[in-house]
């Protein structure tokens, strides 16, 4: 599939050759920004049928209490990764409204909202998971990379009924020294717990993407934006 790469202060986007039918909003890691996962849609070799347009958009700069309060691009402010740890409700919450706008963005575009996917690295897919669930129009997926689900006890209360079905793809890496697989389970079994039909894939690689994974994505994309 080629693209046309459009970049903007917010954001890196790439564009069909032909009229946008779908979409996929991609969400970097911490510390990284918009253009970390851009050179991965080639190597997904989608079909031109498919006509997605990708957006790559950048975190804003704040400080990182993990990392000693240096600031980088981050979605959120990390207080500690452990699962029972203090989270940033405020910053995650201000980032899931920025998706929604993006989302609304290409709603206004004419791409139908069940024709839009969601993923994120790390940080990124915690937004992701964080923002999907909650949002009140049926999406076409969540692509949840090597990460975890954030504010889990909030999930049951704040559910929209849209998306209690929605495609759920994450994956691990079984040697994931960042962001533990084992937090990637017990987030994959909360939402399955839940009632969530969680697709989990693992990879003998650390917090990484791998080719295999690009492979698996790549099946994922064609078979929830054909459906």
């Amino acid at each position: 599939m080629a693209h046309k790469k459009i970049e903007t202060l917010d954001s890196v986007i790439l564009e069909p050759a032909g009229p946008a039918v779908a979409a996929v909003i991609w969400l970097h890691g911490l510390g990284a920004d918009g253009h970390d996962f851009v050179p991965i849609v080639p190597e997904l070799r989608l079909p031109d049928t498919l006509a997605i347009r990708f957006v790559f958009p950048h975190a804003r700069v704040r400080p990182v209490t993990i990392n000693n309060g240096y600031a980088m691009r981050a979605w959120y402010d990390i207080k500690a990764l452990a699962l029972e740890g203090p989270e940033d409700d405020a910053g995650i919450r201000e980032s899931e409204n920025i998706v929604r706008a993006l989302i609304q963005v290409q709603r206004d575009a004419g791409i139908a909202s069940n024709r839009i996917v969601i993923a994120g690295f790390s940080q990124g897919g915690a937004v992701a998971l964080q923002t999907v669930l909650r949002y009140p129009q049926r999406l076409a997926g969540v692509l949840a990379l090597s990460t975890y689900l954030p504010l889990r006890g909030t999930v049951v209360s704040e559910a929209a009924k849209a998306n209690r079905d929605v495609a759920i793809l994450m994956c691990h890496g079984r040697n994931d020294s960042v962001v533990p697989a084992r937090l990637g389970e017990l987030s994959r079994d909360a939402l399955r717990g839940q009632g969530y039909a969680v697709e989990w894939k693992e990879y003998a690689m650390d917090h990484e993407v791998s080719m295999g994974e690009i492979n698996d994505i790549a099946k994922w994309f064609g078979a929830v934006l054909t459906a």
